[in-house]
């Protein structure tokens, strides 16, 4: 009988002391027995390195690289030069996975040995409650053209099947900061077979203190250079200063030089042939939707209403941002107030919807603080 793969999992830490815990205690819980962890310590300051040394003494499964603070990128490239399994799963430290994430995700490599890596679904748990996941249509498209335009799996939800990625293949590139998952899955989708799991695999924790939260517009400046760099190889765009340029100051010149790329996009993804030409759709409104976030978050809703305007897009967003940001040439104070009254609503929804943690978690003798 062929023995289970190895599974590394790589577990990047960095100030994590209120959460790594948890994040340790849910992947020593797997019901998937041949694991080892190796955590990444990156120069933290608090008390993340004693958490994680604790959980060494209390399980051997457990592997410490501990030094000073290099980044994200350096940590991820040192797990993988160490790392002893077939397969390699990522883990951030300050989520959950569900007793059963590494049993599935090994199940699906069984089944599917041609897959270089994988993703799944996440449940998200934002001011105590958890929120299932649910599965964007848009994925049934082709992933490869997909992951041209945006990051097609969470990063913590990954695992990597090292028997069919190159060794070469699997690495983080510095060049990249912020975004160097963004990077590596648009390189090995190009190359190697990807799946998305249809169901959540893991709680997600939304923080002020994660990376998402602290380094947001150095995230988004990278994104917007990785697609661009996409469409100049793809041929669907010559030049991309007019993309690249509103991820580094957003004012009424960079959104209309905006809106023109995304109008020439379009009319370029119109002439493809029908079999590509869907998932490329798909991707070019994605990046709008970007584009419409990064301007939003600005809250000068002016320039909201000129991105919607000039690429004729009012219609792809939601019936009530449409009449907040209405007005928002005329009176801009209006257009705020709604658009606060939105937010409102959203967070109420999301109440609705979504479930205390604690009682989503107790089963798994898991706390969320």
């Amino acid at each position: 009988m062929t023995a289970a793969p190895l599974i590394s999992v790589l577990l990047p830490v960095y100030n994590a002391e209120p959460y790594v815990a948890a994040a340790m205690q849910s992947i020593l819980q797997q019901d998937y027995g041949r694991l080892e962890v190796i955590a990444i310590d990156d120069g933290s300051t608090d008390r993340s390195l004693e958490i994680l040394e604790r959980c060494r003494r209390d399980d051997s499964r457990v592997s410490i690289i501990s030094r000073e603070n290099r980044g994200l990128v350096a940590s991820l490239n040192e797990g993988l030069a160490v790392a002893r399994g077939e397969l390699v799963a990522r883990m951030d430290a300050d989520d959950f996975a569900y007793p059963w994430r590494l049993s599935r995700q090994a199940a699906l490599f069984a089944a599917r040995p041609e897959l270089g890596f994988c993703g799944a679904l996440v449940d998200t748990l934002l001011h105590g409650r958890v929120l299932k996941g649910r599965l964007d249509p848009v994925f049934r498209l082709s992933l490869p053209e997909l992951a041209k335009f945006f990051t097609i799996f969470l990063h913590p939800t990954v695992v990597y099947n090292r028997k069919v990625i190159s060794e070469a293949d699997l690495h983080y590139d510095g060049a990249y900061r912020h975004a160097e998952d963004f990077d590596l899955f648009r390189r090995l989708a190009d190359r190697y077979p990807a799946a998305l799991m249809p169901e959540s695999l893991l709680v997600y924790r939304v923080h002020p203190g994660s990376v998402t939260s602290r380094h947001g517009k150095e995230m988004r400046r990278t994104h917007l250079k990785i697609v661009g760099e996409n469409l100049e190889r793809l041929g669907l765009a010559q030049e991309c200063e007019d993309l690249r340029a509103i991820g580094d100051r957003v004012c009424l010149d960079t959104v209309r030089r905006a809106a023109a790329f995304i109008r020439a996009l379009e009319e370029r993804i119109a002439t493809l042939p029908d079999p590509t030409r869907p998932s490329f759709e798909a991707g070019a409104l994605n990046l709008f939707y970007f584009l419409y976030q990064l301007v939003n978050d600005e809250e000068r809703p002016a320039l909201s209403h000129e991105l919607l305007t000039l690429t004729g897009k009012w219609n792809a967003i939601r019936r009530r941002e449409k009449y907040a940001l209405g007005p928002g040439a005329w009176a801009p104070w209006l257009s705020q107030a709604s658009m606060w009254a939105g937010k409102r609503a959203d967070w109420l929804a999301y109440r609705f919807k979504s479930a205390p943690a604690t009682s989503v978690l107790a089963p798994y003798r898991m706390a969320a603080p």
